[in-house]
Order: C-alpha cells, then structure tokens, then sequence
C-alpha cells in the first residue's frame, strides 16, 4: 500500500461534519426552520446558524436558504442531508449496540474475596450495591488470597478482595478497609489467666491453629514472625475461619485470627485475646484487578461503595 493510500485509510477526511452537524441539518430539512430545529436541539439560534455556516465552508457548497419565511434547502442540501440521513442512522444503530453490551456487561458481577473480607465486609457492601442496582446478578466466591488472585489472572472474576501486605503481582488495587490480627484462646486455655503479654518468640514457638499456606492471614503472620525463628509447625491447618474459632473455642490450642472474625466470639467471652508485644500484626485489606482491566459499571460501583464506607 502507498503512503497516499494508507494516509487516506487511516482516518475521515477534515471535510467529514460531525454528527451534531448533521442531526442540526436533519431537523432543517424535517422542520423547516432553522429556529424550530435550534429549539429542538437545545441550542441558540445564532448557534445553529454559527454550525450549518461552519458546516458550509467545511463542504464548501452552500447547504441552506435562509428567508423570513423559513429555511430552505439549496440542492447540494438535499443531498447532503440524505448522506447525513444514513449517517446518523449508522451512528444510532452503534450507540444501540453499544448500549447493549454495556447492559450485557452490567447484568452480572463476579467477585473473588478471601474469607475474611467475604464473610465479614462484603454482605454489606452487597447490600448497598443491589440497592443502586437491583438487576445485577452477584457471585461471590470465596476462597483464600491466592485463590482469589488465580481467578481474576484468568478471568473468571471482575473485582477481587484480598488479605495482605501489598497488592499481588500482576494486578492492580486500593486499600478499602484496615485490620489487625489477634492472638486468642479458648477460656479454659493456660494463656487465658496470663497477666504478661507474649513476645514474638514465644508465639513464633508455639505450635498454633493455622490457616492454610496462600491465605492472606498466614502470609501476614509469616512475615511478622520471620525475624524471630519463623513459625513453628502447626498444631492443626484449617481452611475455614469458622471451623478454626470453633477448635480454638474448644481448647485444641491457640491461633491468630482477623480481629473482624473474632469481635463477636469476644465479645461474648467464648475467646480470650492474649496480647502481643514487639511485634506487628495490622493489615490492609485491598480491591484488586487486574492491571489491563479496571472495574467498569457494577465492579466500579462496588469498589466506590466500599471507599465510602471507609
């Protein structure tokens, strides 16, 4: 292909109107008036005449007579508007079409979220969300950290909630809620009648009930306690946040759990928190996506519900 040739491919003419310009010319040619078409628009009648005079020496011919009687169209008008006719009808058939994707899009929603987040902060979220849109269909999986980040590399979510200390690699994110980890036992447990904080290398030594390797609370534990001896290997691995409180509650050992997961054991006295001294167990917990596809309609919407509630 010559340069004149792929010049000519790569974009419209200068000389091409656009569309505004031509619904304008449209509503001359329907109305008969250069005023009722202005009007019909929204816009000024000097406006109007500004765009079709523009419009003229973009063409340059001559489009509309205007009289005291009316507005006119000149020949070259007449079939200039037929053009434009079929113009603004492809134009009106792509938004059509493309509004119908967007509605495509915004029938359903999937979300991955690590378990904290999904059984903790996410039903409210939820809840706020199918109010402003009622007919989005919602699904939630919920998994660890890791498994979250595997769906949304292959596409199988939109919008992910994470556990951590940074955003994964690989996806993109922003911090929506903060959290701390806590050390708790069961009341009949030797640490609940303890007066003296634990160090980290008395919780680095002991063996605890564990979360499984990829959830975003063993990561955050492993990193605090790596300069201390690293975690001693685990009494029990459990997948599931409620079945981990309950062993605790039971007096099988110690864990640390989210302290959203805990407040209403807690506060009910069915868990005792031990605290700690020296070392750090605070958290961010993060939206992610990924980097070559931000949140757009529902996801976008979720992810705005989630700052406001911060």
């Amino acid at each position: 292909m010559s340069e004149v040739e792929g010049g000519a491919a790569a974009g419209l003419s200068h000389r091409v109107p656009d569309l505004g310009a031509l619904q304008l010319l449209l509503a001359v040619a329907r109305l008969g008036s250069l005023g009722r078409a202005a009007r019909e628009l929204g816009i000024s009648q000097p406006a109007a005449s500004s765009r079709i005079r523009a419009m003229e020496r973009q063409l340059g011919v001559g489009l509309v007579d205007r009289s005291p009687r009316g507005s006119r169209l000149t020949d070259a008008g007449v079939l200039v508007t037929d053009w434009a006719r079929r113009v603004v009808e492809a134009a009106e058939a792509f938004d059509a079409g493309a509004e119908a994707l967007r509605d495509r899009r915004d029938s359903r929603l999937r979300v991955a979220a690590s378990m904290t987040v999904a059984e903790y902060l996410l039903p409210g979220w939820l809840i706020a969300l199918r109010r402003e849109r009622p007919d989005t269909a919602v699904s939630l999986l919920a998994g660890n950290s890791a498994a979250v980040v595997e769906r949304l590399l292959a596409g199988e979510a939109d919008l992910g909630f994470v556990e951590g200390r940074t955003a994964p690699r690989g996806l993109r994110g922003a911090i929506v809620a903060r959290d701390r980890l806590v050390v708790v036992v069961g009341p009949d447990h030797p640490w609940a009648s303890r007066r003296a904080p634990l160090t980290p290398a008395e919780l680095a030594a002991t063996a605890l009930i564990q979360r499984e390797e990829g959830s975003g609370t063993r990561e955050v534990l492993d990193a605090a306690l790596a300069g201390h001896g690293g975690l001693a290997a685990p009494l029990l691995e459990l997948t599931s946040t409620t079945a981990l409180k309950a062993a605790v509650a039971s007096g099988a050992g110690p864990a640390v759990l989210s302290e959203l997961a805990v407040a209403e054991e807690l506060a009910a006295h069915r868990l005792v928190q031990i605290p700690v001294e020296g070392v750090e167990l605070r958290r961010a917990l993060r939206a992610v996506w990924r980097s070559d596809a931000r949140p757009t309609g529902p996801g976008r919407d979720l992810l705005s519900l989630t700052r406001r509630a911060q």
